[in-house]
């Protein structure tokens, strides 16, 4: 496949999901941040057709929204209805697990995260966790050790105790368990197993509690 072949099918399917509602985890941790009474920056890992970078900036937050592709970015840059957002919204083309990124508030991953090898996964998880401020969340999706894709050594999955291990060092305000045959945004069949996830970096004194 072409390059070009390739790019105008993630056009496709950024205009088949950009105008789907934010996700379950986003809208859980952004409650939980106007609770608060806090907004900030976030970054917006595999923001694909932007449907939660959309929703942080129509709730004032800033974003750096990261894909691999191209074409993503630049179809969010371009969308009119962003332009009143101005220096509010950044960009920036990076597999996310080379990207880098500032301190952040929020880091929020839909479905994207474990889309690369086990290694470098945990390595971009310990990166997340170091760049969040105190008190600031990471909401987003893991693949499971059942999901259809598990053993494919370009994806990272994880049993349920390695996700305890991974959230170990976070206060886990939302978890929940998925395992469900259903159809892809490509229109493929497939069995998921996900965990739903907001998990929030305890602030300075509470570590040294």
């Amino acid at each position: 496949m072409t390059d070009e072949k390739r790019a105008e099918e993630w056009r496709e399917y950024y205009a088949r999901t950009g105008d789907r509602p934010p996700r379950e985890t986003l809208l859980f941790a952004l409650e939980r941040f106007e609770a608060e009474g806090r907004q900030g920056f976030a970054v917006d890992l595999g923001c694909g057709g932007a449907r939660d970078t959309v929703e942080l900036l129509r709730r004032g937050w800033s974003v750096l929204a990261v894909d691999a592709q191209a074409s993503a970015i630049e179809q969010l840059l371009s969308r009119p209805d962003l332009a009143r957002h101005g220096d509010r919204l950044q960009g920036l083309v990076s597999r996310f697990e080379a990207a880098h990124w500032p301190a952040a508030d929020l880091v929020n991953s839909g479905f994207a995260l474990p889309l690369c090898p086990k290694p470098e996964f945990l390595a971009m998880w310990a990166r997340i966790r170091q760049s969040l401020t105190p008190g600031g969340r990471f909401s987003g999706h893991l693949y499971g050790d059942r999901d259809e894709w598990a053993g494919d050594p370009t994806n990272a999955h994880f049993s349920l105790a390695e996700m305890h291990d991974l959230l170990a060092d976070y206060e886990v305000e939302h978890f929940r368990e998925e395992e469900e045959d259903s159809t892809t945004p490509r229109g493929k069949t497939k069995h998921w197993h996900i965990f739903h996830i907001v998990a929030r970096k305890p602030g300075v004194d509470e570590e040294a509690r």
